[in-house]
């Protein structure tokens, strides 16, 4: 390894190279979801980009032990098996075998390990039992917390000021609670819902302390990398190094990587402007592939916008791959290729994908430059090893090519719709600006029959989709 891999720090604020427990091994922990619905392009990111991140160590460490858990136990997941009227095991069982199936679309691997909270509840207790015997938890009212006062480096993470920490937590401040920052551990179940047997009676237990534990039981008490969206540096991530330090009297996580959010055309997802993306419904429209280059065109500690052209680009630019390699597929790779040295370099570099893609766009031009069928078999074979190193272009070409074209023929019809409706919105609002308020309405009508709803509102129009009514 010609450079060793830096990656940006949270904890620390700067990028630093990576430290390890032991000098051939890497153990990485990174936040799954919760498995209540089907997973959207929000969570997505995180999948491909730590999958990205677990590539890299592989070629450059001989063992990674990577863990990506699933949380299967959770008031979300109890009022979506309440409301269908079936158990809670059914209603995780059908979208952990969803995600995976989007996940696999998406060109990510599977971790070593995906442990579910469920399979841990005797680890969850024993630790609770350790924060209250070392002074760090406490049991109120059924319900057994930590005390947050007690770990004075608390908030080093967030690097936030206490009344920062409340108001950014919106934290239920109960009466059993000694502090408003303490968190729940464990807290007590009715008979209706999920529930296990322990020293506090019967019940469940918290967010925070379901990932400590699991991390402790697979990967040990210090762990190399802890990954995960930057909406859970505060409270979770914050809660987990109380639990894991106060716990063991030991580092709880070597290096935080976090990656940044995902908007939808600007504007966050959210159920109430109906913007939310299931991967499942975007699949039905694009390549995995396609889905995962769009993923990964912004570096991941920057907000990513997803929009129509950000696809449309991803699939462009997949398909100028694939013809290329289409016109040598009669030329067989070579065995045992290496990856190109530059781009490696680039990732090692924080996961600087642009930079990889730029020297990828530079591999591909030596191939469709090579004049002799001994270079193009050492081009074609640096370029799939350098692009298998981000889990692109492993496919057949025309395979390949027979789902993209297709997808880029809608896509580019998606586009000039897309077009047509902003010019009949900015058209409308030159009517209202002229007071010409009968082709304004004109124009409106016209929105409508597209399928889109105008609101007019003092800081401009909102266009939304109409929704259509269910017979």
């Amino acid at each position: 390894m010609s450079t060793p891999i830096r990656l940006h720090n949270t904890l620390t604020r700067t990028k630093e190279p990576l430290q390890t427990e032991r000098p051939d091994r890497v153990t990485m922990y990174v936040c799954g979801p919760t498995v209540y619905n089907y997973a959207h392009i929000g969570n997505a990111r995180p999948a491909v980009v730590f999958d990205l991140l677990s590539r890299l160590l592989r070629h450059d460490y001989p063992e990674v032990i990577y863990a990506r858990n699933f949380t299967d136990v959770d008031d979300k997941i109890n009022a979506a098996a309440a409301a269908a009227g079936v158990s809670i095991a059914t209603v995780t069982d059908r979208y952990i075998a969803a995600y995976h199936e989007d996940m696999q679309a998406l060109g990510v691997l599977t971790p070593d390990l995906e442990p579910r909270v469920t399979g841990h509840i005797p680890a969850i207790i024993e630790l609770v039992q350790t924060l209250i015997a070392r002074g760090h938890a406490y049991v109120e009212q059924g319900h057994v917390l930590f005390h947050v006062p007690s770990y004075l480096a608390y908030g080093q993470l967030a690097r936030r000021r206490t009344d920062d920490m409340l108001a950014g937590a919106r934290v239920e401040v109960a009466p059993y609670k000694r502090d408003p920052l303490d968190f729940v551990l464990w807290k007590p179940s009715t008979p209706d819902l999920p529930g296990w047997d322990s020293p506090w009676g019967r019940g469940r237990p918290g967010w925070h302390i379901e990932c400590s534990a699991m991390i402790g039981q697979h990967l040990g008490h210090t762990i190399d990398i802890h990954g995960g969206g930057q909406d859970l540096i505060f409270p979770h991530h914050e809660n987990e190094i109380a639990q894991g330090t106060c716990a063991h009297g030991v580092l709880y996580c070597r290096t935080w990587v976090h990656n940044s959010f995902v908007t939808v055309d600007g504007q966050k997802m959210s159920k109430s402007l109906g913007n939310v993306l299931l991967l499942r419904d975007l699949l039905d429209k694009a390549p995995g592939e396609a889905i995962r280059l769009a993923l990964l065109s912004t570096h991941y500690r920057r907000p990513l916008d997803w929009n129509a052209q950000r696809l449309l680009a991803a699939r462009q630019t997949l398909t100028r791959y694939y013809e290329s390699l289409s016109k040598v597929a009669h030329i067989a790779a070579l065995p045992q290729a290496e990856s190109d040295p530059a781009l490696l370099e680039s990732l090692r570099n924080d996961l600087n994908v642009p930079g990889a893609l730029a020297r990828l766009r530079v591999l591909l031009t030596q191939l469709d430059d090579a004049d002799t069928d001994a270079r193009r078999a050492h081009a074609k074979s640096v370029l799939l090893a350098s692009a298998g190193m981000m889990g692109l272009l492993q496919q057949a070409p025309q395979a390949a090519l027979a789902a993209l074209r297709p997808a880029l023929l809608a896509a580019s019809t998606q586009s000039s719709d897309d077009t047509r409706i902003k010019a009949l919105l900015a058209e409308r609002e030159q009517a209202r600006r002229d007071r010409d308020f009968a082709k304004a309405d004109a124009l409106r009508e016209e929105l409508e029959a597209a399928g889109f709803m105008v609101e007019d509102t003092p800081e401009g129009p909102v266009l939304r989709r109409a929704v259509k009514e269910s017979a």
